[in-house]
């Protein structure tokens, strides 16, 4: 199970199930943030070793490959098992000692309902753990943290029909982003059937860049990247809000 050490607070912390799954639903918004100079993690919860394509450790290469392309300070996998997860205690408090580590003032977690249940589980393991990081008397090593807002990337493998709250202007970012996910060629590449199997990913790129596209015509940009939260969101100035009605 990789550790690392942090001596300095994380701005954002991007948490997901598998290897590949931030650069699928928000590495554009994590290389908009490091570009402008706020400390940026990952934290994968497995290490991807249930999928049909790649290893364990070839995966591993390219996450670490794919973090350096967006420039994140830090990226850690808890190495929790694949295709099993679940919002169980021990768990919850492992994601927990990680928040208190890297203390991020922003958690992005997985949207709340998908396809897969690794996802739906990561959701759920994260912003329980979020909770208890704050728990002054949890035996837990470190002092209690709690992010401040939690945000839900819904780009990818989320149920037709949500609307996000916000997206993130990413057309400045988006090669960057490309590249990142072009890191996992075990994932991507290769031919649309294996060992009888078809894998819906292959042609990734141009899938990417149509939903990518729609949700940055949806904010008058390029590209972007949707969010969703679940508190109601504050306007101080009505007259500095963005994207035009008319």
């Amino acid at each position: 199970m990789a550790r690392k050490q942090q001596t300095r607070s994380l701005d954002v912390l991007a948490l997901g199930a598998h290897p590949d799954d931030i650069e699928l639903t928000c590495g554009g918004t994590l290389a908009q943030c490091v570009r402008r100079g706020y400390r940026v993690g990952i934290l994968d919860l497995t290490r991807g070793e249930m999928g049909t394509r790649g290893t364990p450790e070839l995966r591993a290469r390219e996450a670490a490959a794919a973090a350096k392309e967006l420039g994140v300070h830090t990226r850690e996998n808890l190495g929790l098992p694949d295709a099993h997860l679940e919002p169980r205690l021990d768990w919850k408090l492992l994601v927990a000692a990680r928040i208190r580590a890297l203390r991020p003032r922003v958690l992005i977690l997985p949207y709340w309902e998908a396809r897969h249940p690794d996802h739906v589980n990561a959701c759920r393991l994260g912003q329980q753990a979020a909770y208890l990081a704050g728990l002054e008397k949890l035996d837990l090593p470190g002092a209690p943290h709690r992010p401040f807002k939690i945000l839900y990337a819904l780009l990818f493998d989320v149920p037709r029909g949500v609307q996000p709250t916000f997206v993130v202007d990413i057309t400045r970012e988006y090669a960057r982003r490309a590249r990142a996910i072009a890191c996992y060629r075990s994932q991507f590449d290769g031919p649309r059937l294996q060992r009888g199997v078809h894998i819906p990913l292959t042609g990734l790129e141009e899938r990417m860049a149509t939903l990518c596209g729609y949700y940055g015509g949806l904010i008058g940009a390029r590209y972007g990247e949707p969010f969703a939260i679940r508190e109601t969101m504050q306007v101080d100035d009505i007259l500095q809000l963005s994207v035009r009605s008319i």
